[in-house]
């Protein structure tokens, strides 16, 4: 399950439906690649927890990680890009408020 498809990681990137498909296709993948990564982070599959048949729907916040960090790749996709940066403001907190702890 895709947390936020093209047209919402469009509006957040500010792309219209002008925009040329190649950016549209790496926008979708840096989507795609973003869900994988906060995935990771929180130790679980979105889709497992919530979205499902039973399930609670995605929260808001998991989907607006998704599309920050997103975009923000879209964004900063430069080769020689600053080794320092962080996650964008805010998704680490989102990250932790959700994440599947174990100890």
């Amino acid at each position: 399950m895709t947390v936020a498809d093209l047209q919402e990681l469009m509006a957040q990137a500010g792309l219209t439906g002008d925009a040329p498909s190649s950016d549209l296709l790496l926008l979708q993948q840096k989507g795609d690649a973003a869900q994988n990564h906060i995935e990771r982070l929180l130790g679980y599959r979105i889709d497992a927890m919530f979205g499902g048949p039973g399930l609670p729907p995605v929260p808001e916040a998991l989907k607006e990680a998704v599309l920050q960090l997103a975009c923000w790749w879209f964004e900063n996709r430069e080769a020689a890009a600053d080794r320092e940066r962080h996650l964008p403001f805010g998704v680490k907190d989102i990250v932790n408020e959700y994440r599947g702890w174990t100890f």
